[in-house]
Formats: structure tokens, C-alpha cells, sequence
């Protein structure tokens, strides 16, 4: 069951389908993602924007944090920043998810044994590391947390020659932090194979790499983070390639529990994003071949597009963007003019937004996808699970209760480690707080 082979439309997680989770926050019935996986790392609700805080601001402990102090080990791997809200969410404890500085510093704290509570992390986000004197840098102070996490006995990371180095040694590497991107990672549809390891591949290192460090076992968080920002770009192209890196994970998990019998998989989402219909009304069809043929994220077109003298931007998009990235031979006018209209929108934000949801806008139109919205929806969730025990986690529910599930599982409790959290610093003092969040 390990290995068998699929249809080429289908997943490993149409196999693997058990029930479905409500997402609402404490305070909303459409959850950003801070609240989403605090449910999951403390099994509580908690309101939008909190990072493993309760609704009164006060740190909750978390089964990462619980599993560590029971002696497993643990890690966290993204392809957003390290520091973004859901990984944030097992490891930190601020009540503001913009809070990133501070963030970075309590995931490369010790717990009360005066171990690094994360054995492992791979993920983008270096500049939350940097101090703000160094050029990379997009922290609002001074503090080096890379310099701190060496001095502290981590083992440190930014190539990926040195991340393909992990799987040749029998040394233990660990504590290991891994940071491939200056921000969030590449969609899987822009990654540079040569300089950023893919979701999967770093997920089958961690593995190998959890497995053999402690004989108790491990507790892992993966997290396909761009799907989600595809889906605030209504980028369908984007959206679809990094989904099916996320089968392709989830593949190499399934085989290594069917390998070892002992041990849960548990798949879901902390939310829905962009409100996707696969059909646009009144045509009963869609055309995913149009998706094939993009070659670049609408992320990566603007970015392009922006660097490209204003007078020269209609003969780009033409001759450029529509036939080699977009794979549009055969453009209208109307959409020449819907990608110039959004090059002209005011703002920085506003207008990268608006030049995004004018490329995805196309493609979707062209492949017949619906959206929504270009946030979250209130959407229940899909559940998946495999392995050991898996007839617990089915049915529909909230997702603090899939929280409280995978802590029994794991026979731990956040309790004590709630109690050592009283005095931890939840708030930044110098920091930018975003009204919207377009990848959230």
C-alpha cells in the first residue's frame, strides 16, 4: 500500500481521506492562518492574527514544545518563511502574527531542559535572522539571531550543496536550521532546483534525519505553504504546481509509515483560500491544459514586468509574457489591456496585487477557474490520515479538537510547558502591523 501507483489525477490523499475540520476562529468564521494553527498546537481557539496565545494573550503550550519536553524529537519544515504564522504557531508565542522579529527569537530559544525546543527547521526567512545593519536584513532591530543560534550549538544552513551534504553524513547535524530563501521560498513552478530544495526533499531529510535521533520518535510539522498564496494570487497555474509537489510530500511520508507501523500521518488545512470552482458559469467545463502551459507564477510576471521601462511594457507583455510564460499564442486586446490597466494602479502593494490577480485572471478565465475571493473563505477542510491508530482522527471537526487528538496520541500534555511559558515575552515592541495580509 506503500508504493501503489495512481491515476494520473488523482493523490496519495484520496486514499488517505477520513473527515473534514471547521476552521472558525474565536472571533471569526473565516480564520487567517495564526488562529488556524494554534488550534492545532494547543488544541484551543484563539482570535485571528495570535500566535499560540489564548484569547486573553497568554502563551499556550504547544504539542511541539510538549513532545520535546517527553523526549521526542521534533521539527518544523515550510516553504514560507520560518517565521510566518503557521510554523510560528508550534515554536512562538506573540500576540500579533506580524510580531516576526520576536518570533525568530523564541524558535531558537531552549525549553526548561535548556534544549533548542526545535531540533529542525527548514524554510525561507533569513532576513528575520539578520541584524537590521546587515543588508539583508528585515528585522527592526539589531539583534543577530543567526549568530545567536550558532553560539547556542545549532548547526546552520543557507546553500543547498550544504543541505545535500545532510544525506552523506552519519553524523548527527542536530540542532539544525536550514534557511534557503531571503523571504518565503519559490513556488514550485519558479524554484531553482540548483539553489532551493523542493517541499518533498526537504521533508525526506528530515525523516531520515528525526528517525535517527531519538529512540522515544519524533513530531514533525510540514507545511505547503505556497498553495495557500497561490490561492490569495487566484494564480491556478502557480496553485496547481505547488499542490502537486504537496501529493509528491505526502508520497514520501506515506511510504516511510507504511515502513514504520508505528506512526501517524495526519494531513489538513488551517483554512481554504481564494474560494476555488473548478467551472465558470455558464460553461459546464474546465481546461486544466491551459494550466500546462504557464511557465512562470503571476508573482514572477509582475516582478518582471515591473523591472520593464514603462513605454516598452505593451510590446513585452506580447511578444514575452503572453507566449513564453503564459503559453498565450493567441491573445485579445481585452487582455492586453486588463495587465497595462493594473500596471498603472498606485501604490506598491496595491499594485503588485492588482498586476497578479490580472495574470491569474487571464489563466483562470482561459481554464474556466472560479474565485472567490482573494482571501480565505469560511470552507470546511479536508482530513487525512494513515498509520498507526488512524481510525481515531475521522469524522467532521473543529480543528481544536484534531489538536487535542494528535496530543493523546502522543500522550502529552501542554500543560507544565503552559506553566513555564508565564513569563515569556509576547510582545514586540518596534514592529509593522498589516491591515491585510495577502499571504496570511
Amino acid at each position: 500500500m506503500g508504493t501503489e501507483s495512481h491515476e494520473p489525477w488523482s493523490s496519495i490523499l484520496d486514499s488517505m481521506l477520513t473527515g473534514s475540520i471547521r476552521t472558525q476562529s474565536s472571533n471569526s468564521l473565516v480564520t487567517d492562518s495564526a488562529a488556524g494553527a494554534t488550534a492545532f498546537a494547543c488544541g484551543l481557539k484563539t482570535h485571528n492574527g495570535a500566535i499560540a496565545v489564548d484569547t486573553n494573550g497568554t502563551p499556550c503550550g504547544t504539542i511541539l514544545e510538549a513532545a520535546k519536553n517527553a523526549g521526542y524529537a521534533t521539527g518544523l519544515v515550510t516553504t514560507s518563511r520560518i517565521t510566518h504564522a503557521t510554523p510560528a504557531s508550534f515554536a512562538a508565542h506573540v500576540v500579533d502574527r506580524d510580531m516576526e522579529d520576536l518570533i525568530a527569537m523564541h524558535m531558537i530559544s531552549k525549553n526548561a531542559t535548556r534544549h533548542t525546543k526545535v531540533d529542525l527547521m527548514f524554510g525561507g526567512g533569513m532576513c528575520r535572522f539578520l541584524p537590521q545593519s546587515n543588508d539583508n536584513s528585515c528585522r527592526n532591530d539589531d539583534v543577530d539571531v543567526w549568530q545567536a543560534a550558532k553560539d547556542s550549538g545549532v548547526t546552520t544552513l543557507t546553500r543547498r550543496s550544504e543541505f545535500d551534504l545532510l544525506s552523506q553524513t552519519n553524523q548527527s547535524m542536530l540542532p539544525l536550521i536550514g534557511l534557503f530563501a531571503h523571504s518565503h521560498m519559490a513556488y514550485t513552478i519558479d524554484r531553482d532546483s540548483t539553489s532551493q530544495p523542493s517541499l518533498s526533499e526537504m521533508t525526506q531529510t528530515a525523516l531520515n534525519l528525526l528517525d535517527d535521533t531519538s529512540d522515544k520518535g519524533f513530531f514533525l510539522m510540514v507545511e505547503g505553504a505556497r498553495i495557500d498564496m497561490a490561492g490569495h494570487d487566484n494564480d491556478p497555474a502557480a496553485h496547481v504546481h505547488d499542490i502537486i509537489e504537496y501529493w509528491r510530500t505526502v508520497q514520501k511520508v506515506h511510504q516511510f509509515v507504511h515502513s514504520n507501523p508505528d506512526t501517524l500521518v495526519v494531513s489538513t488545512s488551517d483554512h481554504e483560500t481564494g474560494g476555488l470552482a473548478l467551472g465558470i458559469d455558464p460553461e459546464y467545463t474546465w481546461h486544466p491544459r491551459v494550466l500546462n502551459q504557464v511557465t512562470k507564477s503571476a508573482e514572477q510576471v509582475c516582478s518582471y514586468l515591473f523591472r520593464t521601462q514603462k513605454q516598452d511594457v505593451a510590446e513585452v507583455i506580447e511578444d514575452h509574457v503572453f507566449p513564453k510564460y503564459l503559453g498565450i499564442d493567441n491573445h485579445t486586446q481585452a487582455e492586453l489591456e486588463v495587465v497595462v490597466d493594473a500596471l498603472q494602479v498606485k501604490g506598491g502593494d496595491g499594485r503588485h496585487k492588482a498586476c497578479k490577480h490580472a495574470i491569474g485572471g487571464i489563466v483562470s478565465k482561459r481554464a474556466r477557474v472560479g474565485w472567490s475571493t482573494g482571501g480565505h473563505t469560511g470552507a470546511d477542510v479536508g482530513l487525512y490520515a494513515y498509520g498507526n491508530q488512524m481510525h481515531k482522527i475521522k469524522g467532521n471537526m473543529e480543528n481544536s479538537h484534531l489538536g487535542t487528538l494528535l496530543m493523546q496520541y502522543l500522550d502529552v500534555s501542554p500543560s507544565q510547558v503552559t506553566k513555564a511559558l508565564a513569563n515569556t515575552a509576547t510582545r514586540q515592541l518596534a514592529f509593522f502591523h498589516s491591515p491585510h495580509h495577502d499571504h496570511d
